[in-house]
């Protein structure tokens, strides 16, 4: 695949709801650290039976969201899979026109907001097999601040830009070789209004 979209921005309902399935959610985070495997890979790490992840592939190529990859084997049988961009974006903006819409879309964020919690309890249990190294640059910040809506904005931008710059400077450097002490990092942010 040559001349991926940075970020394929979700503006209907039905591909809204198919990345916002709980399995397909997964299976498309898996795969965009992977960047390329099976449904047999997939279904190893989601601890799921190979056809009922092949079935959600599917779905997900179906709404443009994966496509087929060129085979990293000889084996025929296998198909091959891989992000059709780098990565998504939804905006709350392109589905309030509607009640149902604006459900779907709160639904979907719901459930991602409830799968970053399970990933971030995942790691708080499991806190005491990392390393001290990796517990000390770990982090939970909660900054509480008096902002215009187009400070929040400006703020989002600067911190999504800042985030991009580590993403392709540590890709960049997998794709050098350098493997060495880096492992998968999730970073989630939150800016809302709130009221006391």
């Amino acid at each position: 695949m040559t001349d991926r979209e940075r970020d394929r921005r979700i503006k209907d309902v039905g591909t809204l709801k198919a990345i916002a399935h709980p399995l397909r959610a997964q299976l498309y985070r898996l795969l965009i650290l992977t960047r390329v495997a099976t449904a047999s890979q997939l279904a190893d790490q989601v601890d799921e039976a190979p056809s009922l992840v092949s079935y959600h592939l599917r779905k997900l190529a179906e709404h443009g969201l994966i496509e087929e990859a060129e085979p990293r084997s000889g084996d025929g049988r296998e198909r091959w899979w891989q992000p059709a961009s780098e990565g998504v974006s939804i905006r709350d903006e392109d589905f309030r026109d509607a009640p149902e819409k604006a459900a779907a879309h709160t639904a979907a964020s719901r459930l991602f907001f409830d799968q970053h919690v399970d990933m971030y309890r995942r790691y708080l249990d499991g806190r005491a097999h990392w390393s001290d190294e990796w517990t000390s640059a770990a982090d939970s910040s909660e900054w509480l601040l008096r902002l215009t809506p187009a400070e929040l904005a400006e703020l989002s931008k600067e911190m999504y830009e800042v985030v991009r710059r580590y993403e392709e400077s540590g890709r960049a450097a997998v794709a050098a070789g350098d493997t060495e002490g880096r492992e998968n990092v999730a970073v989630h942010t939150y800016g809302f209004p709130f009221r006391v």
